[in-house]
């Protein structure tokens, strides 16, 4: 059973206006989320990979949202998966109709999303790609997802948050054997 974030967790700080990366925090106004600016939340160690979101925030791994970029024939694709799963590229690759799909190089993520890796938030990006969600962020009430730095996190419904990615819902991660 998924555990409910903790509000009050004792290294996270307070919700401040520049928690989020300025740019992400524009996109937040342009969509129209404003009210989600003041729920981010940043954290004085790194957040970059999921286990370390999950343990900063005091929730299951699988609440974390990574925002994957891949190379699908060369061309960048988003891939939002849950912090607990890996992504199957294979089965990316049948999705997509591509020939090759291949984890994006930090040049390419940068490029295409204007975030390092480790802050890659789910929307908001420098230009616009395809975005794959894999059904297991459905799992939960909430997840939360990197804000644009690798320090900062917010939280939100997964339908909403697929939805402001304009994110097909698909399977694609790996099946445990």
């Amino acid at each position: 059973m998924p555990r409910t974030p903790t509000a009050t967790v004792p290294f996270m700080t307070a919700p401040e206006e520049n928690a989020a990366h300025p740019r992400f925090a524009e996109a937040l106004r342009e969509l129209g989320l404003d009210d989600l600016i003041p729920q981010v939340r940043r954290f004085p160690d790194a957040t970059r990979t999921a286990t370390e979101a999950a343990t900063a925030i005091g929730c299951d791994l699988s609440q974390i949202c990574k925002s994957l970029i891949f190379a699908a024939d060369g061309v960048p694709v988003l891939v939002l998966m849950d912090g607990a799963s890996r992504v199957d590229v294979e089965l990316v690759r049948r999705e997509l109709g591509a020939e090759k799909v291949t984890r994006a190089k930090v040049d390419l993520v940068r490029e295409t999303t204007g975030y390092a890796i480790g802050g890659v938030p789910p929307f908001g990006h420098a230009s616009k790609t395809r975005v794959l969600a894999d059904r297991s962020l459905l799992d939960h009430e909430t997840v939360w997802a990197a804000a644009g730095t690798p320090y900062a996190v917010f939280p939100m419904d997964p339908k909403t948050l697929i939805a402001h990615a304009g994110g097909t819902l698909v399977d694609v991660r790996e099946q445990t054997q």
